[in-house]
């Protein structure tokens, strides 16, 4: 694949655009409202969290299973959107004596990213007011943006709009249809989805606009640089998981024995691997965006990298995400 002529396509940006402003919302007015979360309700779904997987566990300990996922799920979105909007913010240079359109889509996009980071932190603050002491997010959110942010442009859209279509994903067909979930989690996931599904249409127009600009040999190297993000994700993953076992297990309420810590330690990786990772690989339009651009030999790569990641730990079905 060589590069290509690309033409601007300003009425997707002009409709990205109408779309923001149309359903824009506030933090306290819109989203919080006042509410503290319910420890009575669960925070994450089944779908998502694949609590399904712990037989063992009673009621009760299911839903502090998925509460802890939940804190987590904030956490990693308020996690990639700082890398975002620092990426975006670059780009937004290539339209500033340029198509202005383009460029007051990718402002806002920022602008709303910035707005999601101070949700998630509002968040954060009112999940640990009521849940146990000794929750721990591990990753920082600055040395991730830098690793991310020193990778190419092609890779860091590619994945930028790989976890922008996955959000998509988890709030259409698990989040949105769980009526046993603390309502506020709810709405957070609800209002964030709404500006959500605006920028993934502006990742993909910047992504496809990168890869216009770049050759066979450039897009060999960005490849390498997307299975690079996608293993640093895992590391994320790896250790967040770990983490939150232990958090979970510490704060249980009993002793579980030998094996069942060891199923629920497998089981958060997991689904944490099956949220952040698995499930945005297998959506079919992050697929079809991805084929598009990458030759058979460059695919085999990526899903070659992808191979260990996508097979469970436990050898349990993976269910989906309803």
């Amino acid at each position: 694949m060589q590069a290509v002529e690309y033409s601007l396509p300003s009425h997707r940006y002009a409709r990205c655009i109408e779309v923001s402003k149309r359903i824009r919302w506030d933090i306290d007015h819109d989203v919080i409202r006042g509410r503290t979360f319910d420890i009575n309700q669960k925070f994450l779904p089944d779908g998502l969290s694949q609590v399904y997987r712990l037989p063992f566990l009673n009621e009760a300990e299911r839903r502090f299973y998925s509460q802890v996922q939940g804190r987590t799920y904030a956490n990693m979105f308020k996690l990639v959107e700082r890398f975002i909007g620092a990426k975006m913010l670059e780009l937004g240079r290539d339209h500033a004596l340029g198509d202005q359109i383009a460029l007051e889509a990718v402002v806002r996009l920022t602008d709303e990213e910035l707005k999601h980071q101070e949700l998630f932190r509002r968040i954060e603050l009112l999940a640990g007011a009521d849940m146990p002491a000794g929750y721990r997010f591990l990753p920082d959110a600055d040395d991730i943006a830098a690793f991310v942010l020193g990778k190419s442009t092609w890779s860091i859209l590619a994945l930028t709009c790989f976890i922008e279509i996955f959000s998509q994903v988890h709030y259409r067909q698990s989040i949105e249809a769980d009526d046993t979930l603390s309502p506020l989690f709810k709405d957070v996931f609800m209002y964030h989805w709404k500006e959500e599904s605006q920028h993934a249409i502006i990742d993909e127009l910047e992504w496809m606009r990168e890869d216009a600009k770049v050759g066979k040999r450039e897009r060999d190297a960005a490849v390498d640089d997307l299975i690079a993000l996608v293993a640093g994700v895992d590391g994320v993953v790896q250790t967040q998981a770990k983490e939150d076992a232990r958090y979970f297990l510490d704060h249980v309420g009993r002793t579980l024995l030998p094996e069942d810590v060891a199923q629920v330690q497998a089981a958060m990786l997991d689904a944490y691997r099956w949220q952040y990772i698995v499930s945005g690989v297998e959506e079919p339009r992050f697929r079809s965006l991805l084929t598009s651009v990458i030759d058979d030999e460059q695919g085999a790569r990526i899903f070659a990298a992808l191979a260990p990641i996508m097979t469970p730990t436990l050898n349990r079905p993976t269910l989906p995400l309803a």
